[in-house]
């Protein structure tokens, strides 16, 4: 078994592994406008070439945890991140060498915030759109679909993602990031109403600047409500 691993991982492993668990991650990024997942091509191994998601074999010494932090750094360059781990996914046809299970771990990022480089068993690593994801290794692109649908009903519930926008935003900028991340098409004035009676927001005696159209009103978040509603969460439903 330990030559399969060492095979599929393309060079040979100097410490052992976990010979039958391995770390998937999903990172969502949000960039003007747009939601999109970074993607790592392999270098080496028997899916050189293919694309999936960040992750690799855990080391028998560390923690789950560790390990998926220690392999998000190696592949893509991201290190310091808020990774929440969502479930394990162990379909004994998932992988073809033998029956792996893959601890699945997921986070929400500003890209703009981060620098994504390749490394360790990585040749590439990017960020795709939503809508434009290839066929990915193995069964990653259900791992993504999952994350993808806890993403949405967390929005629903609490006010992650808020912290994508800029620190003073207007009402359509934070409609957008929710329609992004649902993938709906909302009604403006029935966002607006819910949005304003949650009290989450302040109004800000300033203006959109060196814009072409009317300039909106800007807000920020009021940070009290929004660590106790982060805490008790909420109804986030249009």
């Amino acid at each position: 078994m330990k030559k399969i691993i060492d095979k599929e991982s393309g060079r040979i492993i100097e410490r052992s592994v976990m010979n039958s668990i391995t770390i998937d991650c999903v990172i969502f990024g949000f960039d003007k406008g747009m939601l999109e997942v970074l993607l790592v091509q392999h270098g080496e191994g028997i899916r050189k070439g293919e694309w999936g998601l960040p992750g690799g074999w855990i080391r028998e010494e560390e923690s789950i945890d560790n390990a998926a932090h220690r392999l998000l750094a190696d592949l893509t360059g991201l290190d310091d991140i808020y990774l929440e781990q969502l479930k394990a996914f162990g379909e004994p046809d998932r992988f073809p060498l033998g029956r792996v299970i893959t601890i699945g771990y997921f986070a929400l990022i500003k890209r703009e915030d981060y620098n994504v480089r390749a490394g360790f068993t990585a040749s590439d690593a990017k960020w795709y759109k939503i809508s434009e994801i290839p066929k990915l290794i193995y069964d990653h692109n259900k791992i993504l679909d999952y994350s993808l649908e806890h993403l949405r009903n967390r929005v629903r519930q609490a006010p992650v993602g808020f912290n994508l926008l800029p620190e003073k935003f207007t009402l359509f900028e934070l409609m957008k990031l929710y329609e992004e991340i649902l993938g709906i098409e909302m009604d403006k004035s029935n966002f607006r109403r819910k949005i304003l009676k949650m009290k989450l927001l302040v109004q800000l005696d300033e203006k959109q600047k060196d814009v072409s159209h009317r300039a909106a009103k800007l807000y920020e978040f009021d940070q009290k409500i929004y660590e106790k509603l982060t805490k008790k969460g909420f109804n986030f439903e249009f």
